[in-house]
């Protein structure tokens, strides 16, 4: 059993005991988060459930397992013969989560 769900602007495949790096959510380590917006649900390859957009009455229910930066990303900007050269760097933040149920709603 998958389901695809939207957060932060974008979507991830979840299933149950898969860990998904997300953008960062509020909460701490240890503590139980809810996503409501499924955009689908397959529980076998002929009980599949498309939302439009989202599916009514399915959730996933998730564990955050981390809250942490990403790798750095470096961006350069150079201009030749202006003497314009700019080095910055970028961490993004994000919030690691296990998947631990998958509800498909009625």
């Amino acid at each position: 059993m998958f389901s695809i769900i939207e957060t932060g602007g974008k979507q991830y495949v979840a299933a149950v005991g898969k860990k998904i790096s997300i953008e960062k959510l509020e909460g701490k380590e240890g503590e139980n988060i809810v996503f409501d917006k499924v955009l689908l649900v397959a529980a076998s390859d002929d009980d599949v459930k498309v939302g439009k957009p989202y599916v009514a009455g399915a959730k996933v229910t998730g564990e955050i397992m981390k809250q942490g930066k990403g790798d750095k990303v470096i961006s350069l900007r150079y201009k030749p013969k202006k003497r314009v050269r700019v080095k910055r760097g970028h961490r993004q933040l994000f919030t690691e989560v296990k998947i631990v149920e998958i509800e498909s709603g009625k």
